[in-house]
């Protein structure tokens, strides 16, 4: 796996203070996207240990809240096997601290669930024994192909209206009760003040 870059102190892509890695690699190719150069597999560096180390030493100070992972595609499938022993590692390291990852497929799709209508899917993602591994690992997952006609600059953390914000956690254990996979996903509880755009 190749990453095209390493942001730290990153306040935009999820909550808190935040260290954040762009991963290479992405099929999907959504018109507007915000970093298209990330479409290459091959863009950037290689995703090699020192990389790693670079990351988890990041996030040791008690200010950094969490890691998020986006790209590029996270769940392309050469991504996913590559980030899997990464992310076990941070969780290992760092259990208190959360992970976020944005892509542009849905956790229905993700997990070899009926997709909603109006959502695709692009190549195989459902990684038996990786994808479910990976996304245990993973906290908040903001899922959903970015739509130009459905842009919106009011939303946070999110591009466009069709995109959401998952509890990972809470979703995974609601599947695993045999909740209808099309009510099992559980919206992530963002603060009121900004949910509301109220003070």
């Amino acid at each position: 796996m190749y990453y095209s870059e390493i942001k730290y102190c990153d306040i935009a892509d999820g909550e808190g203070v935040r260290t954040s890695l762009f991963v290479s690699g992405c099929r999907r190719h959504c018109p507007g996207c915000f970093n298209a150069v990330t479409w290459d597999f091959c863009h950037g560096k290689p995703f090699d240990k020192a990389a790693e180390d670079e990351i988890i030493a990041s996030l040791e100070p008690f200010y950094v809240d969490g890691l998020t992972v986006l790209g590029g595609e996270p769940m392309e499938p050469e991504n996913q096997r590559a980030l899997l022993p990464f992310l076990r590692r941070v969780k290992e390291r760092y259990p208190e601290k959360d992970i976020w990852c944005f892509t542009g497929d849905t956790v229905e799709a993700l997990l070899g669930l009926p997709l909603r209508a109006g959502d695709t899917a692009v190549g195989e993602k459902y990684l038996p024994g990786v994808t479910e591994e990976l996304l245990e690992c993973i906290d908040v997952l903001v899922d959903g192909a970015f739509r130009e006609e459905l842009h919106d600059i009011t939303l946070r953390f999110r591009g466009s209206s069709n995109q959401r914000i998952i509890d990972v956690p809470a979703t995974l254990a609601r599947l695993r009760e045999g909740v209808d996979p099309e009510q099992a996903v559980a919206p992530w509880k963002d603060d009121p003040v900004f949910a509301t755009h109220t003070m």
